[in-house]
């Protein structure tokens, strides 16, 4: 049974200034729970139901606190409407200073505000292999529920980086691509180097005007329809697969 005093922190972490109080947040649901169990991040409290704890005995024990739970009771303190496995606390791990690499490709994340899209964004990244993510401090929250739900265990093996864009991209090197909806035609474009940066904009206004003076390349995918737009997790998922395809040939 999940004690008051974990159900009240356990919800409190829905929101963004508890999770920085409380250095915590929290993974829901069987495989993301097994994955950051199997993974080197600090589990502070485990609930799970008894048939999770029974087929996972060894490593429920890597957390620092478990209690068995029914999947009601699961439900009631996360964010799934249902929960028939586990959740987890897990402790917020420091944020690293981002050091460039000189031949790899970054994901550039410019005011990203929906959770599911964040979500994709990493699994995009963990997909292709990229393990940088660098965003705008008004990005969404990392830890927020729905960003770990849509991740699905990749913000494991991506590291994001939160801070003033402007700064990073003016002291680099390596070239700097930009999604837009007029630019270089991605299916013709031809690589000078190995590895950049890849900015996508903010779902409705795109990429900042300060920013923008940094980008040394346009980039967009040509439409052979009639929608105006795509989603900025499916642009980036296009963008990436090219740049992926267009860095492997170059090599």
């Amino acid at each position: 049974m999940i004690s008051q005093k974990w159900a009240k922190l356990l919800r409190s972490l829905q929101q963004k200034k508890y999770r920085k109080i409380e250095q915590l947040f929290v993974v829901e649901g069987e495989k993301a729970v097994l994955e950051v169990l199997q993974s080197d991040w600090s589990v502070k409290a485990l609930f799970a139901t008894e048939d999770f704890l029974q087929r996972h005995a060894a490593l429920a024990q890597k957390a620092a606190m478990v209690q068995q739970a029914s999947p009601t009771e699961l439900a009631q303190v996360g964010s799934f409407q249902s929960n028939d496995a586990a959740l987890a606390a897990v402790e917020i791990p420091a944020q690293l200073d981002y050091q460039e690499q000189a031949v790899d490709w970054v994901l550039v994340l410019d005011q990203i505000n929906d959770p599911g899209n964040l979500g994709a964004m990493i699994r995009i990244a963990d997909w292709y292999g990229i393990k940088t993510i660098l965003c705008s401090s008004d990005t969404v929250d990392l830890y927020n529920p729905k960003v770990i739900a849509a991740a699905k265990g990749s913000f494991l093996r991506v590291q994001l980086h939160y801070g003033d864009l402007n700064h990073w991209l003016g002291q680099t090197g390596l070239p700097v691509y930009g999604a837009y909806l007029e630019g270089e035609n991605i299916h013709q474009l031809a690589l000078q180097q190995q590895g950049g940066y890849l900015v996508m904009g903010n779902e409705a206004n795109g990429i900042s005007p300060a920013l923008a003076q940094l980008v040394s390349r346009k980039l967009t995918i040509p439409a052979f329809g009639q929608t105006e737009s795509l989603n900025v997790a499916m642009a980036t998922a296009v963008l990436v697969d090219n740049l992926k395809r267009l860095s492997a040939v170059r090599s």
